[in-house]
């Protein structure tokens, strides 16, 4: 008699607890609660730091809350992505993912998280290619005048990028391999300060996105030698693919949002549903390819398939340039 007495108050409590727990709807219409942190894994003024503030302002607008950009540099994006990983899952603290994400992952020896596992994808913004640019006056007009200069000097020019690991540095990497030169490699903090050691003329050669270099483009300061797209940029239709004096190379980066492993799905589901709505407006499309950017939004299954590809991708070159391991 007692056991049954026993038993039908657990019961009793149970069911309590299951009726007070919110429902799906409930979750999506209690988020946000407070201000959205996006957290940027690179150092203000450079372009992910943009992408970054263009998103923020446009989620803030989309979700009725305060969304705030928070920089929070080093290890080639890790230290920003850790921190995310360990945050609090409940979509109130956000990582702008970059195309620097698979690759840290991939140059990362003893990760403090899983990259596929800790993090979860809830959209891709954009992807855009990178321009190799060298300064006005450099000798090499084109990239088979570059690849030329390059194999007669083997460890003499050089190249920069926002750090080792980087998007930037495995791109240049890439080009190393398949182009069979040796250009030195020259980390710096951050894709702004890599650009100001180019223009100074204190390095050779910069893989660097549209939204950073294409206003030095366009001021004639910087000759873009090539695109690494599979095709032609539409904003500057003049300048040559780099397949088309390496063939196969090809190299895209992205911006996209994920958020803490265990975020609730409902809230992933209205930020995928926001996101998508942002990316599909034309006033942002616009931006985006004033960015340099195409509008690519995507379901979190999408976006998690992607970043699995790069991360195999990048692990290959970093075998094959026999880049240490970090």
């Amino acid at each position: 008699m007692r056991n049954t007495r026993l038993r039908k108050l657990l019961v009793s409590i149970a069911l309590c607890s299951l009726f007070m727990l919110p429902s799906a709807p409930a979750w999506a219409q209690a988020y946000p609660s407070r201000t959205v942190t996006l957290v940027c894994p690179f150092p203000p003024g450079g372009s992910a730091d943009i992408m970054a503030r263009l998103v923020a302002t446009k989620l803030a607008e989309a979700l009725g809350a305060t969304v705030i950009v928070e920089n929070k540099a080093g290890g080639g994006s890790a230290t920003g992505s850790n921190y995310v990983a360990k945050a609090k899952p409940d979509g109130h603290t956000l990582l702008l993912l970059t195309g620097a994400y698979p690759v840290q992952a991939a140059l990362t020896l003893n990760p403090q998280f899983d990259p596929l596992r800790d993090i979860a994808m809830v959209s891709l913004i954009t992807s855009y290619p990178f321009f190799i640019n060298v300064v006005a006056d450099a000798p090499y007009r084109t990239v088979a005048e570059l690849i030329v200069s390059a194999r007669a000097n083997p460890g003499k020019l050089n190249y920069s990028s926002s750090g080792v690991g980087s998007i930037h540095h495995l791109s240049s990497e890439l080009f190393n391999a398949m182009a069979g030169t040796e250009m030195v490699h020259i980390p710096t903090r951050g894709g702004n300060v890599a650009m100001t050691e180019l223009l100074a003329g204190r390095i050779d050669v910069l893989f660097e996105a549209p939204t950073l270099a294409l206003p030095f483009i366009k001021s004639g300061k910087l000759r873009a030698l090539a695109v690494t797209s599979g095709k032609r940029w539409k904003a500057l239709p003049e300048v040559p693919v780099v397949a088309d004096s390496l063939p196969g190379y090809e190299v895209s980066s992205f911006i996209g949002v994920g958020a803490p492993a265990g975020t609730p799905e409902p809230v992933i589901a209205r930020l995928n549903r926001e996101l998508r709505r942002i990316v599909d407006a034309p006033d942002t499309a616009r931006r985006l390819s004033e960015l340099g950017g195409e509008p690519h939004a995507s379901t979190p299954e999408e976006m998690q398939r992607y970043v699995e590809h790069e991360l195999r991708r990048w692990s290959n070159v970093i075998e094959t340039r026999r880049i240490e391991r970090q």
